[in-house]
């Protein structure tokens, strides 16, 4: 009988998972039908996973393995477990890796600027003194609130530059195709995180498109689309 699997994830204060790379993770996981045990774990407690090795989430414990990083653990996981693979060729883990590059540069970038307090406003007690000087230390020494500050303003903008999936979803009831790739799990994972944290609805009411596609991926293994501290992402 193989090893138990163990994903340690971030937890916010209401107890969701909170981290996008930990959700492509749950999807991946969920998408190759292998149960696991969640870690829920605080951003003060990373430091003392294994020994110190690590700084971020997700952490895959898997026997004696254990590994960091999103690609890392998604290329374990084929390797290791090689039914319902996450990638059909080395070309759609190139594609994929470019749409991740789009996502992070054109939308992540943005997003960070307008939920940043949110998620020290959501995170728990014990770590929002960390998470606000570490984050606040990226940006130059400025404040929380002076960073999202005009959040409202900057929203149409963000909105927009959703186009080319709009675009491409309009056509495809899934990033990949008809069934959900790991470009999907990595495009929800973000979404995940902003339905985990959002004080201000990321999307338009009337965005029909990317409404549909997100009730399609939220209903999927792993999705926990019921679950009722997701917080509305169109408005």
């Amino acid at each position: 009988m193989t090893a138990p699997l163990r994903l340690f994830e971030l937890v916010l204060a209401d107890g969701r998972s909170a981290s996008p790379y930990v959700w492509r993770i749950r999807y991946a996981l969920a998408h190759k039908g292998l149960p696991f045990e969640s870690v829920p774990v605080g951003f003060t407690d990373i430091p003392g996973i294994g020994g110190g090795r690590f700084k971020t989430v997700p952490i895959l414990e898997h026997g004696t393995t254990m590994l960091a990083e999103s690609w890392d653990i998604a290329a374990y996981l084929d390797a290791t477990f090689q039914a319902r693979p996450l990638f059909s060729a080395p070309a759609e883990v190139a594609m994929v890796r470019l749409f991740e590059s789009w996502l992070l540069t054109e939308i992540v970038r943005r997003i960070v600027g307008i939920y940043l307090l949110d998620v020290h406003d959501a995170a728990r007690p014990a770590d929002r003194a960390y998470f606000r000087q570490s984050r606040e230390a990226r940006f130059s020494g400025k404040r929380l609130e002076e960073i999202v500050a005009g959040r409202e303003q900057r929203l149409p903008a963000l909105r927009e530059t959703f186009a080319p999936m709009r675009l491409h979803l309009a056509k495809s009831r899934f990033l990949g195709g008809d069934t959900p790739n790991y470009a999907d799990y990595i495009a929800l994972g973000t979404f995940q995180w902003i339905a985990s944290v959002g004080t201000l609805p990321l999307l338009a009411r009337d965005d029909a498109v990317l409404h549909a596609w997100l009730e399609r991926g939220l209903a999927l293994p792993g999705g926990d689309g019921a679950d009722p501290r997701l917080r509305p992402l169109f408005g």
